[in-house]
């Protein structure tokens, strides 16, 4: 674990940096996670990180699409902003996982066991799945309320009590 320095996490894309204009803004944020996921794979534990792509919607890729919009219905998912603007987080979270700011450890979501890693000073998570000889990218957003992160910390601490008993 890397213990001796900050991790100081990518600047913003925001909006007024493209003067408002949101479908210049929307392919530019397309375009670094295009170069961050599809060009260019991260890895984790020495194994490449996928994306989604398939069921596309509106053409996009399933992950973006995922990581950029939000809402229940996910066929209907409107664009988010605060998540756009943190396009460049899930590649760095993933790059630096090893830091000790970057907390990680694995739940069960249905059939699958996730792997979570989470930064708990930027309230950001990033989420993965292991599919034995890679990763998938699930999802990356931020924490936007005390409650769900106060259940985060709790289920990592859970999780690391079980680990050393």
């Amino acid at each position: 674990m890397i213990k001796d320095k900050y991790l100081v996490f990518p600047d913003l894309i925001e909006l007024n940096n493209f003067a408002g204009n949101f479908q210049n803004y929307f392919k530019a944020v397309y375009g670094i996670f295009e170069t961050h996921f599809i060009k260019n794979q991260p890895n984790f534990n020495n194994l490449k990180v996928a994306v989604r792509k398939y069921p596309e919607v509106d053409g996009l890729h399933r992950t973006f699409y995922h990581i950029t919009h939000q809402g229940e219905d996910e066929n209907n998912r409107q664009p988010d902003i605060r998540r756009m603007e943190r396009i460049c987080f899930p590649k760095f979270v993933i790059d630096n996982n090893a830091h000790n700011e970057i907390l990680i450890w694995k739940n069960k979501r249905g059939k699958d066991e996730r792997i979570v890693l989470f930064n708990e000073a930027q309230n950001y998570i990033t989420i993965l799945t292991d599919r034995k000889d890679y990763y998938m990218f699930i999802t990356a957003y931020l924490i936007e309320t005390e409650h769900r992160k106060r259940s985060l910390l709790k289920e990592y601490e859970n999780y690391i009590k079980a680990k050393t008993a």
